[in-house]
């Protein structure tokens, strides 16, 4: 092989040319003067592979992977066939994904079996086999060369919840709070994680959950969440309960999980070099978008009954729980009680919602109103605030139809939001806007200058 193109189009790889990666690896393959040798055919097809892959072009990497494969020699085959997998799943070709991935787990010198199981995992679950997708994240989760567990353990917990299983969501979601993780990932799992709690009726613990989700205000529930994180409100306020026998039989609805079960396409970036002494040393492989930092010492996965359920197990409870959707209820008995709860509940969550500051409009919509039209913001005061008053206080707030809600602090009769707008010159100008309750919704009382920093 000739060393020198290989190291060319190597060093186009690594600077994300690769159409001239592309080219040189190709170059290499054929070049008639130094034919490749067995293994460094299979090392060439591997990389004119992942050069296709990053053009999109994934047909034709399906074709050089499969090429790569041919070569009897070459010692990386676990990672060819992962990328494969990788490759059939994009073009959503699961079935054929599922059989490569299993292909490289299937292989003993394969160093990263946890990446395969969660690929497998993944296109399981787009075929809609709950059952053995929790089989291959659950796999995921205790390879103890997996440097973090976390998104192995949430999607396990979608397999749970899939499968009617609510507590062992819970269980599988608890243990992968146990890990280090973004702010956003710990968010998404919180939110997974009350609505776990929600299935399982146990609505004080979902209310917490969902709590800690919102906490950084940088996160927004999307609106199955929301509408759990509600109704777990409503039954906290309310003190109402679900009998024993409805919450053993009820399903469980997975459409609105907060943290989907597919991840991010994850090649096999680099495989093994050949074994000549002149081929460049292997570059890491590629993390993905958003890696989860790896895992602390001190947090070791807990040996909880997820982990020693059995496949059987898994594939009983998928049985059982299509058994119970196909059985039909006998609702119309209970539909006077059933619509006399749902009032007492909305009752109650309209009670809980004014006492937390909540109304309508909400502070921040009146404050968006304010800046964007301050000259005509007459409406938005309390009838107790003289013109002139208004009249002052609005000379000096920006017009901005982008003005940014910094926080807010809500009571029952009283509530100040912290806004900050751009002025046409690029600067910022923070402001704090003062509310009063006006029946269900906010009047302002003030608006005045903030000059405490938004941190």
């Amino acid at each position: 092989m000739n060393t020198e193109t290989f190291n060319n189009a190597h060093n186009a790889y690594r600077l994300k040319d690769y159409p001239a990666a592309l080219q040189a690896f190709t170059q290499c393959l054929e070049d008639p003067d130094q034919k490749p040798e067995p293994g460094e055919i299979g090392l060439l097809y591997h990389r004119i592979g992942n050069c296709l892959v990053k053009i999109g072009d994934y047909n034709e990497a399906i074709h050089a992977f499969a090429q790569a494969t041919a070569d009897p020699v070459y010692d990386d085959m676990a990672a060819v066939n992962y990328n494969m997998g990788m490759a059939y799943a994009i073009l959503h070709d699961y079935e054929d994904a599922v059989r490569y991935f299993e292909v490289a787990v299937s292989d003993n010198h394969y160093a990263s079996p946890y990446k395969a199981y969660m690929g497998m995992g993944n296109a399981l679950l787009r075929l809609g086999k709950s059952a053995e997708a929790g089989a291959a994240f659950r796999s995921a989760a205790l390879d103890e060369n997996n440097p973090s567990p976390t998104k192995a353990l949430l999607n396990l917990g979608v397999c749970f919840m899939a499968l009617g299983r609510p507590a062992d969501a819970v269980t599988s979601y608890e243990s992968a709070l146990q890990f280090d993780m973004t702010d956003k990932v710990r968010n998404q799992l919180y939110a997974n994680l009350g609505q776990a709690y929600v299935a399982s009726h146990e609505y004080q613990k979902a209310v917490s959950a969902f709590e800690q989700a919102l906490a950084d205000k940088t996160y927004f529930l999307n609106d199955a969440a929301s509408v759990d994180y509600q109704q777990a409100i409503a039954q906290v306020a309310t003190g109402a309960t679900v009998k024993e026998e409805e919450a053993e039989a009820g399903s469980v609805d997975i459409s609105g999980l907060d943290v989907p079960a597919s991840d991010a396409p994850e090649f096999q970036e680099e495989p093994k070099e050949a074994a000549a002494e002149e081929t460049p040393a292997a570059e890491p492989a590629q993390q993905p978008t958003e890696a989860i930092p790896a895992v602390s010492a001190e947090a070791p996965v807990t040996e909880e009954r997820f982990f020693t359920a059995t496949d059987e197990e898994l594939e009983r409870w998928s049985r059982a729980n299509a058994k119970e959707e196909r059985k039909k209820r006998h609702v119309g008995r209970n539909i006077f009680l059933t619509l006399l709860l749902l009032i007492i509940i909305a009752a109650g969550a309209a009670v809980f919602a004014y006492t937390q500051g909540y109304g309508w409009p909400m502070q921040e919509q009146v404050t968006k109103q304010l800046f964007a039209a301050p000259d005509e913001a007459t409406d938005l005061f309390a009838p107790t605030i003289s013109q002139s008053d208004i009249d002052q206080m609005t000379k000096f707030v920006v017009q901005a139809d982008d003005v940014a809600i910094d926080g807010v602090d809500r009571s029952m009769e009283s509530s100040a939001v912290y806004a900050t707008a751009k002025t046409t010159d690029g600067g910022d100008v923070q402001y704090k806007i003062s509310f009063t309750r006006d029946l269900i919704g906010w009047k302002i009382t003030d608006v005045s200058l903030n000059f405490a920093s938004k941190d």
